[in-house]
């Protein structure tokens, strides 16, 4: 990028969605989704960050830990209604199972939310299971089996580690169905910026042909966390050898460093966004390479919801075919003739028990 380009530097963000994408813009957050009636809902939902709110926390290296449990938070939060928006009859009685009867029964409209809190403290635990206690676990066995402290090469090895568990993870779980379309609209998020960042039309036609990987993504930001853990833990591990002695302690110490890990891996993806030189095009290498995984080619319809989003995004404003969509929907919903529940006369006849005939 050049540095005419960097003055009118605009950063917008996104995230995919289950048949959808978030994209926040210097006009505030927006939402498309995909809906089973093939149309487009387009809306615009509130979030403020609570950086502006408070200036300490929107100093470097502290805005970073601040940035990343918000993202995780709303957009956990924007992932599950997405999912109930975009799904087929979610409420079928027909297909309840006892589980979510009871669920229904016992905590009604809030079930989704429950579901979805539950859900993400089991995410934050099989993470630190795979990416923490792991790679410190195997790291054991091999110097019981080696007979040897090897404090030195601790960090290194489980960094390789979480790599390695990273990839596979994401690379088996891009194979189901469903996580692969929401990795399609993940490419067509990233397509639609790189279109927006290069001063082209956001037509279907400028995104398709766009490149769908991104140095500010997610996946990069990821990869760069673990690349600075393997430096910042090394020396730690040089500093304090007898921290990596036992498993608990050096479990507790990588989690105390972790915010400081997250901090600088921040400011580095923003520079990286923003800056394109060789010395960010090797440290971004990585993360690119990955998103050839956590990234797929979207179809047109795809592309025709980042497209509506990003302008959303842009512009503050929902196109006025959707609106007026929405508005004839909901009209259509409230003039539907709500039908009598009560038993007719014939009705109760024929669910009397009949004389057996002979």
């Amino acid at each position: 990028m050049s540095k005419e380009q960097n003055k009118e530097y605009v950063a917008v963000g996104g995230q995919a969605l289950m048949e959808g994408i978030m994209m926040r813009g210097p006009q505030g957050t927006a939402v498309s989704y995909r809906l089973p009636n093939g149309r487009i809902l387009t809306e615009m939902k509130e979030f403020v960050s609570v950086r502006k709110k408070y200036k300490p926390l929107n100093l470097p290296l502290v805005r970073g830990v601040v940035s990343f449990v918000e993202s995780m938070f709303f957009g956990y939060k924007l992932l599950m209604e997405s999912a109930e928006k975009t799904s087929l009859d979610f409420e079928e009685e027909a297909s309840e199972s006892k589980l979510d009867r009871w669920l229904s029964d016992h905590f009604g409209p809030k079930m989704l939310n429950v579901i979805g809190v539950v859900a993400m403290v089991l995410g934050v635990g099989l993470a630190f299971l795979l990416f923490m206690w792991l790679p410190s676990f195997l790291f054991d066995l091999l110097r019981k089996a080696a007979h040897s402290e090897l404090t030195t090469i601790r960090p290194v090895f489980e960094g390789l580690i979480r790599i390695i568990v990273f990839i596979a993870y994401m690379y088996i779980v891009s194979r189901t169905k469903e996580i692969h379309r929401v990795f399609m609209y993940h490419g067509a998020e990233h397509k639609t910026i790189y279109c927006f960042e290069r001063g082209w039309d956001l037509t279907v036609e400028n995104v398709r042909k766009s490149v769908r990987f991104h140095p500010r993504c997610g996946t990069s930001f990821i990869f760069v966390t673990i690349i600075l853990s393997i430096l910042i833990s090394s020396i730690v591990a040089l500093i304090f050898p007898q921290l990596t002695v036992n498993r608990g302690v050096w479990l507790l110490t990588k989690l105390l460093i972790l915010p400081l890990i997250m901090g600088v891996g921040f400011e580095f993806i923003q520079l990286a966004g923003k800056y394109q030189n060789t010395c960010t095009r090797i440290l971004s290498a990585p993360g690119l390479l990955m998103q050839r995984i956590t990234t797929a080619e979207p179809d047109d319809a795809i592309i025709e919801c980042g497209i509506a989003v990003m302008q959303a995004a842009l512009t503050g404003e929902i196109p006025p075919e959707q609106t007026q969509e929405v508005i004839d929907a909901e009209t259509a919903a409230q003039d539907a003739p709500v039908e009598d529940e009560t038993p007719s006369e014939e009705a109760e006849d024929s669910a009397a028990p009949q004389e057996p005939q002979a």
